[in-house]
């Protein structure tokens, strides 16, 4: 009997079996953090010696850092590795558990205050840099909706929008990977050195760090709280990213150097819509499940556990897309506006918090 299927379901089981080697890599990765994680404090116990608690979510990416650098990673992984936004997508929308809507709101708020002063020293510095370092215009655009936004999604996001070429995008996006790993290896221990509470910290780390996962990471190597506020936070400047890239699409279209959006409110509604990040509202949407009581606190603490095993997936891919080799590329000046520039939001995005904190009494 002649088979009915059309070639694309036929196709199916092998495309699905293509990403089993990938997700295993990010599975053994993500353990070996746990298990290292264990065995050193287990060392610490064991010689009664004051070692660090290095959380499984440095150690993952650490690993995944070293496999990509030295012997790489084989295509037959790629696939499986690629999923890692997917996992991180997952983990964040099972936060929501562990959020009421009125503290979503009511932190909500204050931070999305904070995200608007953010957005214009981090817009305003980068937009001077690139023009001191004599940048060309479309990777600036790029390199300030990446600090002031959300990392290489705004990146990816306004590329396309503004007509931009793949190498300013891929300079820009290989910049803000180097300043996330450097973010990782910095806030945490400023975090711990100025004492901040989990509530202050992950607030500056969500208004600070560029890249969602990064954003993520870092809060978890401070506290399971200060990872909970810090993805509150920074999902309130992911749900800006439509609206800062329409503003840079209208520039640049104005500009006869893009495409026209549209100029009537249907068509620029659907240009937000279309780069909306989805996944907050599914984050919102568990948040509202929970308010309204339908999760016993048995099936809270079980979504909680499975974000924890999606993040392990995620920060074992953040490793494995870090490549030093195509960092080196870029050349130093989009790295120097970069950084000066996280440097800049970094010591704003404090102050603001400090303040909010201690003087308003708001976090």
């Amino acid at each position: 009997m002649t088979s009915t299927a059309s070639p694309a379901i036929r196709r199916a089981p092998a495309a699905l079996v293509s990403y089993l080697p990938g997700l295993v890599l990010l599975a053994v990765i993500g353990l070996i953090g746990k298990w290292a994680q264990g065995e050193l404090k287990a060392l610490g116990a064991a010689t009664h010696t004051a070692l660090p608690d290095i959380e499984y979510v440095l150690w993952a990416i650490l690993l995944g850092a070293i496999i990509r650098n030295t012997v790489g990673l084989h295509r037959v992984f790629r696939p499986g590795v690629g999923t890692y936004e997917l996992w991180l997508k997952i983990g964040i929308v099972l936060l929501g558990a562990r959020f009421l809507i009125g503290d979503v709101l009511r932190l909500g708020g204050v931070s999305l205050v904070l995200v608007f002063i953010d957005i214009a020293v981090a817009t305003g510095i980068v937009l001077l840099l690139g023009r001191w370092l004599r940048l060309r215009g479309k990777l600036t655009s790029l390199l300030a909706m990446g600090t002031a936004i959300c990392g290489v999604s705004a990146i990816i996001a306004g590329r396309g929008a503004i007509d931009a070429d793949e190498e300013d995008s891929g300079y820009a996006i290989a910049a803000i990977l180097a300043l996330g790993a450097i973010a990782l290896l910095t806030f945490p221990l400023i975090g711990h050195g100025l004492a901040l509470s989990d509530t202050e910290y992950g607030v500056w780390v969500g208004l600070a760090v560029d890249n969602t996962a990064e954003t993520t990471a870092a809060g978890a190597l401070y506290s399971p709280a200060a990872q909970d506020v810090a993805v509150l936070v920074k999902n309130t400047r992911n749900a800006l990213i439509g609206f800062v890239v329409l503003l840079y699409a209208l520039y640049w279209s104005s500009r006869g150097q893009a495409r026209a959006v549209g100029s009537g409110f249907a068509a620029r509604a659907d240009f937000v819509w279309q780069r909306f990040p989805k996944f907050v509202l599914g984050y919102l949407a568990v948040s509202a499940l929970a308010t309204a009581g339908l999760f016993s606190k048995v099936e809270i603490t079980s979504l909680g556990n499975l974000s924890r095993w999606a993040f392990l997936l995620t920060f074992a891919g953040v490793g494995l897309n870090f490549n030093l080799r195509e960092m080196r590329r870029t050349g130093f000046r989009p790295l120097v506006v970069g950084a000066l520039a996280l440097a800049v939001v970094a010591v704003t995005a404090l102050g603001e918090v400090l303040f909010t904190s201690r003087v308003l009494d708001l976090l």
